[in-house]
């Protein structure tokens, strides 16, 4: 089937999880027309019937029931991370897709259990990382793979939001059960993804973690010095506890370096030319696009950018910063991998 044609055959989805950013996930398929919410369930009946109100679907009365449900395609799963294997799992047996939303667990032997079980039902398994489909990373992207920026050499990164006032403690994503290393897995591995996307595999990383601004029990602050396979040198920082909304993202090449951040735009500068360029990226709706990529693989079409393979990866690299922050000490990423943690 033509991708012209999906748009008369949406894939239907059960969304599993009720929450805030399930509905953001909610608001993009309304947005794109090639899948349909047939069904929601979540163990609390009043958000669950408010979002069944709200997207005009059905309210499942279980996860069972759901999965028994003839018509649903795929789930989306906006469950925690530490119920993501059990989740999937079900749904694959059930011979049920999935788009699952990063990170794909908190340990290495969730994620490969939870692949495997996907890929022994044969359905899909796709994951959410809108970050690295962001325009000005793909314009970044392009231009090195033409051999404009020549040797990658470093990269910088910096992604920060205000939490405070705003900290619910009684959320799974600010525990350190539900979400362990706090900001550095919750929304430092959305630029620790970008960073291999743009500079190569992680070979090696250096972490540090401080909790100085938010309540509770997971760290706040994070940073990390990052070792790519091909030599280059990366630094990430990630924090809950800074002023206003802040993302930056530099790479340096020995023929061009790119400077983005979220005030002024992307801009970039070339060897032996004047000053800094402005680059113009239109955005584009990259929840929708992601989430469409995963319904045209449903359809045969293509595979999803971040798999299960792909994204046990991007795991590592984040649980190898974390384990370095505890233990004083440089951590590989394939040890992260070989010892499933």
């Amino acid at each position: 089937m033509s991708k012209a044609g999906m748009a008369f055959n949406p894939v239907r989805v059960g969304c599993l999880g009720v929450g805030w950013w399930s509905d953001v996930l909610a608001d993009a398929i309304g947005r794109s027309g090639k899948l349909q919410i047939v069904s929601c369930y979540t163990r609390s009946d009043e958000k669950r019937r408010a979002f069944a109100a709200r997207y005009g679907c059905d309210a499942a009365p279980s996860y069972e029931a759901m999965l028994a449900d003839g018509r649903i395609e795929a789930i989306v799963n906006t469950t925690p991370n530490n119920a993501h294997l059990e989740t999937t799992r079900a749904a694959a047996e059930a011979g049920k897709h999935v788009f699952l939303d990063k990170p794909i667990a908190n340990t290495i032997s969730d994620a490969r259990a939870l692949t495997a079980a996907c890929r022994r039902a044969g359905v899909v398994l796709a994951l959410g990382y809108q970050r690295r489909r962001e325009t000005h990373f793909r314009w970044i992207r392009q231009r090195i793979d033409a051999g404009e920026f020549g040797r990658l050499v470093n990269a910088e990164a910096n992604i920060s939001r205000d939490r405070l006032g705003t900290i619910d403690l009684t959320s799974w994503r600010y525990t350190a059960e539900g979400m362990p290393g706090g900001v550095m897995l919750q929304i430092g591995i959305h630029y620790t993804d970008v960073l291999e996307y743009l500079m190569g595999p992680v070979r090696a990383v250096t972490g540090r973690l401080a909790q100085l601004v938010l309540p509770g029990d997971n760290p706040d602050v994070a940073s990390m010095v990052i070792e790519h396979e091909n030599g280059a040198l990366s630094t990430l920082n990630a924090s809950y506890a800074s002023a206003s909304e802040h993302y930056v993202m530099n790479i340096y090449g020995k023929e061009a370096s790119a400077y983005y951040d979220l005030q002024h735009g992307l801009r970039v500068v070339t060897r032996g030319r004047p000053g800094a360029e402005p680059v113009a990226c239109p955005p584009t709706d990259t929840l929708v696009e992601e989430l469409e990529e995963c319904a045209a693989a449903v359809r045969g079409e293509g595979e999803p950018e971040m798999d299960g393979e792909r994204s046990t990866r991007s795991l590592a690299v984040v649980l190898a910063g974390i384990r370095s922050a505890r233990e004083g000490r440089t951590v590989a990423v394939h040890d992260v991998l070989e010892q499933r943690c």
